[in-house]
């Protein structure tokens, strides 16, 4: 195997958990906002439902071959080529969330905190430790993240509770105004925006040194996260209510400007950027580190750090060059990555699920 390291079951789970929250904590009150307005939640738990099946399905997938990453079953249910091309095709869509994940953070980045600063600068500094941590493995990713994790949830609780206070239940009203339809709708760009990119874990299966955890571990994560993003959304539409939610592409962020206790603590919208910089560095680089193991494997070879830097120096370009600005990533993540996820988190999965399993048993 390309990498030594191993994890624990509830490494993984944490490893899934920031991931399922990654970029999704600043975007997804928004993108479900836009079209179920103050059904927003309600989009946010049926999606999370529907997460949660899908991590089902990578689990049953995953466990029947433990030992082995999707690249390397690829090849062994679809037979060597189709297998290969399958496995680039896999390679390019982490790579390209890589790329699109990276962008969004430096948007975010030179719109809230430095507007006078390069956005290419921002990706090199960033992007630095992406590949620090991708080079010193699974292990070591894993281990930090566990340290991070108390931080993140005592952060996120204390959002919750100083922002309680400004919640205005009739801004929930009424409910299903619009029917069902417009609820679907948002349910699916959720669906796909995390929950469909959890296909990736397929490659980092082997590496938990207790395989029948590994699937429980990624149905809790996904769980787990699932009802951050949910509380998130409900917090963002009763506190500044479902219009401004759309309207803002960050309203996490805005949501956290609006904490005033007593005049006193204001403004400690610091607390979401820093809860955010946590998430989406463990997403950004399980996504590379992804995308460097499963071209080291197609390619055979013996090592994937040699691939880190190269891939690192074409991500930089590619994230520059794949959303020329903030406003066609926004579109990008709102009518195009879903559809496009759905290829290789759910058919691609179902597909060597089924041929593996006719072969198992006919």
């Amino acid at each position: 195997m390309l990498e030594s390291g191993k994890i624990d079951g509830k490494q993984f789970t944490v490893l899934v958990f920031m991931f399922t929250t990654g970029s999704s904590f600043i975007l997804a009150p928004s993108m479900l906002a836009s079209e179920a307005k103050q059904d927003a939640w309600l989009a946010a738990i049926l999606g999370v439902v529907v997460g949660v099946l899908l991590a089902w399905l990578y689990h049953s997938l995953g466990n029947l071959y433990s030992d082995m990453t999707l690249v390397e079953y690829s090849e062994k249910i679809l037979g060597k080529w189709i297998g290969k091309v399958i496995s680039f095709l896999f390679f390019t869509f982490s790579f390209l969330l890589a790329a699109l994940v990276l962008r969004n953070m430096g948007d975010f980045i030179t719109t809230q905190f430095m507007p006078e600063t390069p956005i290419k600068s921002i990706h090199i500094l960033f992007l630095l430790i992406v590949l620090m941590g991708t080079r010193l493995g699974l292990e070591t990713l894993a281990r930090s993240a566990e340290l991070f994790f108390p931080w993140f949830i005592v952060l996120f609780l204390l959002l919750v509770i100083f922002i309680s206070p400004q919640i205005e239940l009739e801004k929930m009203q009424p409910i299903l105004e619009e029917g069902i339809n417009p609820v679907l709708r948002s349910s699916f760009l959720i669906i796909g925006f995390p929950f469909l990119e959890l296909v990736l874990f397929l490659m980092i299966f082997p590496y938990v040194n207790r395989p029948k955890e590994a699937g429980k571990a990624l149905l809790m994560g996904t769980w787990m996260g699932g009802v951050i993003l949910i509380v998130l959304t409900a917090l963002t539409i009763l506190v500044i209510g479902a219009d401004q939610t759309t309207r803002n592409l960050y309203p996490s962020y805005y949501l956290a400007q609006k904490i005033n206790i007593g005049d006193f603590l204001q403004r400690i919208e610091a607390i979401v950027a820093i809860v955010w910089f946590i998430s989406i560095f463990y997403k950004l680089t399980i996504c590379f580190f992804v995308s460097t193991l499963s071209l080291a494997q197609i390619l055979n070879l013996k090592e994937y750090r040699m691939l880190v830097f190269p891939l690192g120096m074409i991500l930089i370009v590619l994230s520059l060059v794949s959303s020329p600005n903030i406003v066609y990533l926004a579109s990008v993540v709102l009518y195009v990555w879903p559809s496009y996820a759905l290829t290789f988190g759910l058919f691609i999965p179902l597909l060597l699920l089924g041929i593996a399993a006719v072969r198992r048993y006919v």
